[in-house]
């Protein structure tokens, strides 16, 4: 990573075996080898080891489990932070927690606060209530799982929730890849942040398609990377510098709304 604040971001689009653990980190060993000093930032789908299972009873771990080893292991072997969404279990709750990992054992994590009710998310899981920026590389990087990604307020860019890069991690179904496309548009152009969003392939358990279209847009709302429907790991890489010079040819955050978010536990993010 240079002085220029360049970013090589690596996304890896594939199809999550059902349930197992097991099987999908094998298939990850293979993939993450291959980017060993190739990348600063590694970004896996939402619930990568298992699919978007409704059964974290029988295949969530606990802190410091065995995919969250492996991902310190991934980030130290690799010399790159690694990220994407476990189901977690944390004092005999549930959660559906996205995961950063460093090289030197610097970790983050972010529970997703929109549960997909029309999955029934919100009844095997606890909703998370708290925004996170993560500084990594002369970035600041807000991390989002899937659902979360329809609900504007939330994401919005701001004075006290200021980033560069919004980072989405998914599985989002075939039937609705449209409003996928759409929604990361809007999120780029009315954020003036890079877009990194990473979704699956596949038919899953309940017989859902996902046709992927993982994909990188620009903070103007241009499309860099398209992943489309293809099992993948693409690195491109973004320049801090090009956010910035965007926001200041184009100061449309001068004239935004102030607002602050009401959470369950009554406390307010401003």
């Amino acid at each position: 990573m240079d002085s220029k604040n360049e970013l090589r971001v690596s996304i890896i689009q594939d199809g999550i075996v059902w349930e197992s653990c097991a099987a999908n980190l094998q298939y990850l060993d293979q993939i993450i080898v291959n980017l060993i000093g190739k990348t600063d930032l590694i970004v896996l789908p939402e619930m990568f080891t298992t699919g978007f299972s409704m059964r974290p009873e029988l295949f969530a771990e606990e802190i410091n489990g065995i995919a969250q080893q492996k991902m310190q292991d991934w980030s130290s072997m690799t010399g790159a932070a690694i990220c994407g969404s476990l189901m977690i279990k944390e004092n005999n709750k549930f959660y559906n927690r996205f995961c950063w990992f460093e090289p030197k054992s610097n970790t983050q994590f972010y529970n997703k606060a929109h549960l997909f009710r029309m999955g029934e998310e919100q009844i095997h899981y606890e909703k998370g209530n708290s925004q996170v920026i993560i500084e990594y590389a002369g970035w600041k990087i807000a991390p989002f799982v899937c659902y979360d990604l329809r609900f504007p307020v939330w994401i919005r860019r701001k004075n006290s929730f200021n980033y560069d890069l919004l980072l989405c991690v998914a599985n989002w179904p075939e039937k609705r890849i449209s409003h996928w496309r759409s929604l990361l548009l809007a999120r780029a152009i009315e954020n003036q942040a890079v877009v990194v969003a990473v979704n699956r392939i596949g038919e899953d358990g309940n017989g859902i398609m996902h046709n992927g279209a993982s994909c990188i847009i620009s903070a103007a709302g241009d499309i860099i990377y398209d992943a489309k429907d293809q099992a993948i790991c693409q690195t491109i890489s973004l320049f801090k510098s090009d956010i910035d010079k965007y926001r200041e040819s184009f100061p449309v955050g001068l004239d935004a709304d102030s607002f602050e978010i009401q959470t369950a536990c009554n406390a307010s993010v401003s």
